[in-house]
């Protein structure tokens, strides 16, 4: 689950100086839409509601309970942002951080930034029809921090909540709380019906869908193979502005798939609608001759993605003493061929990542530090590489006429310092441990790229391959951590915050079910998240979070993969679109799109 939240010293919310309540929130107070604004600037008011749009999702699920650690929860749902379950304001995605009065009218910071206090709109119901009340909201939270996955626990523990009125919710927050954690409150806390849970089990896997009060509901659902959402026709928020123009389809059908393979050809095959495609060699090769791209009935657009990429990359798991040698983790980002691979295989589309914050230009360090960043990294100094304080992070590159064979000699100096030594044609360290490498998969679509990084590491001695093993399998093992290398990709928001902790954070490193994979465990990293959290103002933020990027990229907990800073989406032509360009922070499909019935019939097939 893609839930994310954000720590705070100093609040500078929107509202935070006048302490009034407010239309919106934001982290530093800007607020693109004015109060009374009618909707979105992105979406077609005027969008036309029916029809159906069928996605698809890989692997499998076995329940529906989005907010515990149990259980593998239907991933697209998330990836899409489809709301099921309001909450208290609705994010804008033209801006990096600024939400709307959805189940709340208003939001009022306290002019200490110690607590946020927010007027329910007396219109707000569940889907069984009931007010959504502040005791609701309450128990939401207090639900989470008891029970809820551990990424959602981290997000809210600072916080706690308090009833004033019937409709009237006040959440304390900590003084060493997150920055943002007020508007993570108001746009990433799902409110819960605390009667719907008198009788049902919070912390339970369920594949029967729970109460909730979105634009959707669940009305189908078969374990692993397909759900079914239906559009809420009697939807009380239908007509807010932040939902004005949005929520079009009648209904949404998710089908799942083994793998990108077969999920592929169940496109071309007419049996879902819409996909993004993430395979270079796919986008390249795999449209261009089938019968409905050639007809015009399946179209192609790339659009630009405005959000930071992150890192994607090979996780080595620290928590395995093989992986704890910083000299060892060097020798393995020098054996993978980025160059061989982008042009071999991805047909020149990417371009390798070299930030945790790649593709923003303001979040990405570049350059020697500056004085403000020595600043913070001058009290770490002596256990931090020598390059944080000096130069900007650069991957190892093979383009020269040696190719890779210059950085396997430098892999092989690193990896004899630190301990590990060819013996009977294998690498071994001094106890006679055999360096082996398992790289965690479930789908065999990334074996192509893992086959020549397996080789060159062979080359190194290492014995290295890919275990591939079924979706649930791979979930559990994720979050128990037990794997040597898993492929990962962290994806800040346009505003970092505790999500950092969830990656990078040491007391994460030892809780099951976080997204620190590598198990990160540094005092500079720690400190350097507080300081990014606990930031004043923007400035500041951005300051820490460049000290941070270098930490994470000089320590080589990863091995980066690759980026590019656009969305590849296929789909077949039975959709409307705005005319506005979408938003930088979204791809804008799945909630703002429509069904043509014109188009749908024109283009024949099975959904029209």
């Amino acid at each position: 689950m893609r839930l994310a939240a954000f720590l705070i010293a100093g609040l500078a919310l929107a509202g935070s100086a006048l302490a009034e309540p407010r239309h919106g929130i934001s982290v530093f107070g800007q607020l693109e839409y004015p109060e009374g604004f009618e909707h979105y600037n992105w979406v077609n008011p005027e969008a036309p509601k029916g029809g159906m749009l069928r996605l698809r999702d890989l692997g499998t699920f076995d329940s529906v309970n989005f907010y515990i650690l149990r259980g593998a929860t239907p991933a697209s749902i998330q990836q899409h942002e489809i709301r099921l379950h309001d909450t208290l304001m609705a994010r804008s995605y033209d801006e990096p951080d600024a939400h709307y009065a959805l189940i709340a009218r208003t939001a009022d910071v306290a002019a200490d930034g110690r607590s946020v206090t927010f007027e329910i709109d007396e219109r707000a119901r569940f889907h069984d029809g009931s007010p959504i009340l502040a005791a609701d909201a309450v128990f939401s939270l207090e639900v989470i921090q008891e029970k809820g996955h551990p990424i959602l626990r981290n997000v809210f523990e600072k916080a706690s909540a308090a009833i004033v009125a019937e409709r009237t919710v006040r959440f304390d927050l900590a003084e060493d709380a997150p920055r943002d954690l007020a508007v993570k409150i108001a746009g990433s806390l799902p409110i819960l019906s605390a009667a719907y849970y008198e009788t049902v089990e919070f912390d339970k896997t369920t594949l029967t869908p729970p109460l909730a009060s979105g634009p959707y509901r669940m009305t189908e659902v078969n374990q692993g193979t397909s759900i079914t959402l239906e559009r809420v026709t009697d939807y009380w928020a239908k007509d807010l502005p932040v939902n004005k123009g949005l929520w079009n389809f009648d209904t949404i059908r998710i089908d799942w798939y083994a793998d990108r393979t077969s999920a592929l050809l169940a496109f071309f095959a007419d049996e879902y609608d819409f996909r993004e495609e993430f395979t270079s060699k796919s986008w390249a090769t795999e449209y261009d001759d089938k019968v409905p791209v050639q007809e015009g009935r399946i179209k192609r657009l790339t659009v630009s993605d405005g959000r930071a990429s992150g890192m994607q990359g090979w996780f080595y798991n620290t928590r395995r003493g093989k992986f704890a040698d910083r000299r060892v983790r060097e020798a393995l980002d020098l054996a993978f061929d980025f160059e061989w691979t982008n042009r071999n295989l991805f047909y020149g589309l990417y371009k390798r990542t070299q930030s945790i914050f790649e593709n923003s230009v303001l979040l990405k360090h570049s350059g020697p530090p500056s004085d403000a960043e020595k600043a913070l990294l001058q009290p770490f100094a002596d256990e931090l590489p020598p390059e944080v304080m000096t130069k900007a992070f650069q991957g190892p590159v093979t383009d020269g006429e040696n190719g890779i064979r210059q950085n396997l000699r430098k892999a092989h100096g690193l990896l004899k310092e630190a301990g590990w030594t060819i013996q009977d044609g294998v690498l071994k360290n001094a106890d006679g441990e055999v360096f082996t490498i398992e790289f965690l998969s479930y789908q065999p679509t990334f074996d192509r790229i893992i086959g020549p990084y397996a080789q060159n590491l062979e080359r190194l001695g290492i014995k290295a391959g890919t275990r591939l093993v079924d979706p649930a399998q791979y979930v559990e093992r994720i979050k128990k951590y037990d794997f040597d290398a898993v492929t990962a990709r962290f994806s800040p928001p346009e505003t970092p915050g505790a999500e950092l902790w969830n990656f990078f954070g040491s007391r994460q490193a030892d809780i099951d079910g976080t997204y620190n994979y590598a198990g990160v465990k540094s005092p500079a990293v720690d400190s350097l998240i507080a300081t990014a959290l606990a930031a004043p103002d923007r400035e500041t933020l951005v300051t820490a979070l460049r000290a941070l990027d270098r930490v994470i990229m000089w320590g080589r907990y990863i091995v980066p993969q690759w980026y590019k800073g656009e969305h590849n989406l296929a789909y077949w032509d039975r959709y409307g679109r705005p005319e506005a360009e979408k938003p930088p922070y979204h791809r804008g499909v799945v909630n703002s799109w429509w069904f043509d019935a014109g188009k749908a019939a024109a283009t024949g097939g099975r959904n029209n």
